[in-house]
């Protein structure tokens, strides 16, 4: 009776203390990218790290809806691509007339890539084969349409000139796999499993892009920077793709508590290994990258951390 009593006693200790901790929200992406492992693995340094905390990794439409998230304060923690994050603060592009003027950063994590993955014997070998097919460009509101619109146009072809499908990464790799749809935007870290998956099955070709489309791309993006995607990343790529990389900012309302943020950075940065055996985009978060990619205001928290290392900041970055 006594061992029960001290049991339950324990138990009441333990749910009362989880009661008491401060529930973190981290919005991500679909279950096919990085955002949601690696939001995942934040969630867990979180959880171990800091006391009184509880994070949990959200899935959700990813970039644009996680704008939307900070916004409204139903998430205090978002990852989504710069040109997204800098649209949104700056009120420009898809977010003309709802700008978020209340965002800003804790750190860029990584550069993501524009994978654009078709089959082996698709027949398409550039941007230009994808007229007239079935192409998906990635969820509804996500950063990879946002990402696939900007290369696509910028080059000269719209939406009217193929048949566009907006799914989710896994969806995609499905749609692909099955027959579906000819070809399929990513705009993720690097490997992705949704890809990696699906070159276990098929054979994948990844369509590179020219230098002319590399710079046509970066004229409609600031944010845009070239990237090649290295040989042997997925199954049966035998030689280096370019590509273009936009980094992945994580996000925070102006009102977060300045402690928490700064906590949040010292985390990141002092205990990056552990994010690195979750997943290898974690590789590229360092102060170097966050300083030299983020395109919005550090959240003072953040930018304490940042001081105290005797990183460079830009003007444009601070509050």
């Amino acid at each position: 009776m006594r061992v029960l009593k001290y049991a339950l006693a324990a138990s009441l200790i333990a749910a009362s203390s989880s009661a008491m901790a401060q529930q973190i929200s981290i919005a991500t992406g679909g279950t096919g990218g990085t955002y949601y492992p690696y939001g995942g693995g934040l969630a867990e340094l979180i959880n171990t790290q800091l006391e009184g905390y509880e994070a949990v990794a959200e899935v959700t439409g990813a970039s644009v809806e996680n704008m939307a998230l900070i916004f409204r304060e139903d998430s205090d923690l978002a990852i989504a691509l710069a040109d997204t994050v800098y649209q949104a603060y700056t009120g420009t592009g898809d977010f003309e007339g709802r700008q978020v003027e209340d965002v800003r950063a804790i750190a860029s994590l990584y550069p993501n890539a524009v994978q654009i993955v078709t089959l082996a014997d698709s027949g398409i070998e550039n941007l230009a084969d994808l007229k007239g097919k079935v192409v998906s460009v990635g969820a509804p509101g996500s950063g990879t349409e946002l990402n696939a619109r900007a290369v696509l146009e910028s080059n000269g072809i719209t939406y009217d000139d193929f048949d566009p499908r907006r799914l989710n990464f896994n969806e995609t790799a499905d749609a692909l796999r099955d027959g579906d749809i000819a070809a399929g935007f990513w705009s993720v870290g690097p490997p992705t499993s949704s890809i990696l998956n699906l070159a276990t099955t098929r054979d994948i070709h990844l369509i590179g892009l020219s230098d002319e489309e590399v710079a046509n791309a970066r004229q409609e993006s600031e944010v845009f920077a070239p990237y090649q995607l290295r040989a042997g990343i997925y199954e049966g790529i035998e030689g280096p793709v370019q590509t273009i990389g936009i980094p992945n900012v994580l996000t925070v309302n102006a009102s977060m508590d300045d402690q928490l943020a700064y906590d949040v950075t010292k985390l990141l940065f002092e205990q990056t290994e552990k994010l690195i055996d979750i997943h290898p985009a974690a590789n590229d978060t360092t102060v170097e990258f966050s300083t030299d990619a983020t395109p919005i205001p550090f959240h003072p928290g953040a930018l304490r951390y940042y001081e105290e290392v005797g990183a460079e900041i830009a003007d444009s970055q601070r509050p």
